[in-house]
């Protein structure tokens, strides 16, 4: 029984997998290259390839609307890094899911970024094609507001499960940008 005790113990305390993450499972595409995108229809600053976006830090944000109060909670803050770190080497991409019936129009997506004041690359992910990749390949996930921070050499390095950045949140996700840039 005590070995019993010993061995669960050790268990609990250490986890000896790399995807540990303050004892919560990471995303499985975190430290792996990021699966890149397909199908995209892009209104603004695009078409984007993934690849060419390498040497950058690029952070890919999946968005919804209208109406959305995460996503309008988030745009200043997704906007602001564009404008802080976009010449020292980031990239914002911002990939719209329709969640509504039948495809969005690209002029309303291009329409309701304005207004949101994106002005970072935007595309329609309208199959969910490119969510499902990054996001919902290995378990259906409950919400699909979701960032993934990707450095230059395209591994996923962070992984924001949410529609909203609360201000701790936005805080670390700022302090690795900074970090994925080099900056000191």
């Amino acid at each position: 029984m005590i070995i019993f005790v010993l061995i669960f113990t050790l268990l609990i305390v250490v986890d000896p997998s790399p995807a540990s993450n303050g004892g919560k499972r990471a995303h499985p595409l975190i430290g792996r290259p990021a699966p890149g995108w397909t199908g995209l229809e892009w209104v603004k600053g695009g078409p984007l390839d993934f690849g060419s976006l390498r040497g950058r830090v690029v952070l890919v944000r999946w968005w919804t609307g209208p109406g959305c109060p995460y996503c309008e909670a988030s745009a200043p803050i997704l906007q602001g890094w564009h404008e802080r770190y976009g010449e020292r080497g980031l990239t914002v991409v911002g990939l719209y899911h329709h969640k509504g019936p039948g495809k969005p129009a690209a002029e309303g997506v291009a329409e309701l970024a304005g207004r949101l004041g994106f002005t970072f690359p935007i595309a329609i992910d309208s199959s969910w094609r490119t969510l499902e990749r990054w996001w919902q390949e290995d378990e259906t996930r409950a919400f699909t507001s979701v960032s993934f921070l990707v450095d230059r050499e395209g591994i996923v390095r962070y992984v924001h499960k949410g529609g909203v950045y609360n201000k701790s949140e936005s805080a670390e996700i700022e302090a690795r940008i900074v970090n994925l840039l080099g900056a000191p």
